[in-house]
């Protein structure tokens, strides 16, 4: 029993530390059960392995010879010899370093691979807050309209409306009944999204207001920041300085490559032994990688100059875009922050100062405010989350 008490408490425990997940623990889940970015993870291994191939010294050559005399009697011959190519000193450490910058560019790539799987999964975490958002407005609006279509149902029997007017009311709730069923239909596929993002493991954020986000006072003093800190950014000038390497690296290439070894040769009543020193001469082998090498230089070196400009043209877009969304949501907010106007509507429709028609009409209009208050609100978040994820999530 004892046993058994413990696991119940740890299994409520469990559901009530998931069913109030935050936006932070989500995107910690996902980034611990992403199946895409288990699979990189793993690939980024088996390319760093592959990086460091071929940086080494050739494989020894060992060869042994056994040859027939003929005639007969002037015996049999047998060699042995052992060699081994070198490469200069500065190529082995060209290569070595050459080695590490590439699986340095790997990593690159994993974050901006993990950037972005978090940068959608935030995303959908800021639309299920508006859902949330709009479904706790809603149900507000539910229980006003089963309200007043309770009451002009007792006015309807009484003889105190008409089908006409009990109509109206019906039809009310009945919207209001379709917008929830719309709601529920969002919040279940933007779920069913996050559960794929966290590697088929069921996620939850109950929360229906978002954390407060400030927009950077100065965009180029931000951007500077933002411009060190983006890992595409740092993977494109990792490029041209791998590209500049390997100009040096193919330039030491076309340098002479020695060998050396040791040497036997045995006949009958003789032997000579010693060592052997060989070089080969890089004549047509290495022929315009020189110059391949610079022309990627160039390549590169353009690639980044345009990742710049994109990257800041893309990101003031979307500073100035966040900026005025954050204004409207804001006047939003001030707006209805002192204005309940469906409790007074209520008041005046059983005061008998307005109509229903009036009331339907006029209620329409406040919760078409809100609504244009949450989704400016959602609006700006997206815009605020998907400017601060080119730098860090």
């Amino acid at each position: 029993m004892k046993n058994l008490l413990l696991m119940v408490i740890a299994v409520m425990t469990g559901v009530s530390a998931f069913a109030q997940s935050s936006i932070d623990d989500v995107l910690a889940s996902v980034e611990q059960n992403n199946t895409a970015l288990k699979a990189l993870k793993a690939d980024i291994e088996a390319q760093k392995l592959e990086n460091r191939t071929g940086i080494y010294l050739p494989n020894p050559e060992v060869e042994f010879n056994y040859l027939w005399g003929n005639p007969n009697n002037i015996g049999n011959r047998n060699d042995i010899s052992v060699r081994q190519t070198f490469d200069f000193a500065t190529v082995t450490g060209m290569k070595r370093k050459m080695s590490d910058r590439r699986n340095g560019l790997l990593e690159l790539q994993y974050k901006a691979e993990r950037l972005d799987v978090l940068r959608r999964t935030k995303q959908y975490c800021l639309s299920l807050i508006y859902y949330n958002a709009l479904k706790r407005e809603l149900d507000l609006r539910l229980e006003h309209a089963e309200t007043l279509a309770g009451g002009y149902k007792n006015r309807l029997d009484n003889g105190d409306a008409n089908i006409l007017e009990y109509n109206k009311v019906r039809l009310n709730l009945a919207t209001v009944k379709g917008e929830m069923a719309n709601v529920e239909i969002e919040r279940k596929s933007i779920l069913s999204e996050l559960k794929r993002l966290n590697g088929g493991v069921d996620v939850s954020v109950n929360e229906s207001e978002y954390q407060a986000a400030v927009l950077p006072d100065n965009f180029d003093g931000w951007f500077a920041l933002a411009e060190q800190k983006n890992p595409v950014l740092e993977y494109v000038k990792q490029e041209v300085e791998i590209a500049k390497n390997q100009v040096s690296l193919n330039r030491a290439m076309s340098l002479p490559n020695i060998s050396a070894g040791f040497m036997r040769e045995k006949v009958v009543g003789e032997a000579y032994q010693g060592i052997s020193v060989g070089i080969s001469i890089p004549l047509m082998e290495n022929k315009n990688r020189v110059k391949q090498a610079k022309a990627a230089v160039r390549a590169t070196e353009a690639k980044q100059t345009d990742s710049k400009v994109q990257f800041c043209e893309y990101l003031k877009n979307l500073y100035e875009r966040a900026k005025g969304l954050q204004v409207t949501a804001n006047e939003y907010r001030e707006s209805l922050s002192s204005l309940n106007s469906a409790g007074l509507l209520k008041k005046a429709l059983d005061a008998g100062e307005i109509s229903l028609l009036d009331y339907i009409v006029e209620i329409g209009l406040y919760y078409n405010a809100v609504n244009l208050k949450l989704e400016a609100e959602r609006q700006f978040q997206e815009a605020f989350a998907e400017l601060m994820a080119t730098v860090t999530i």
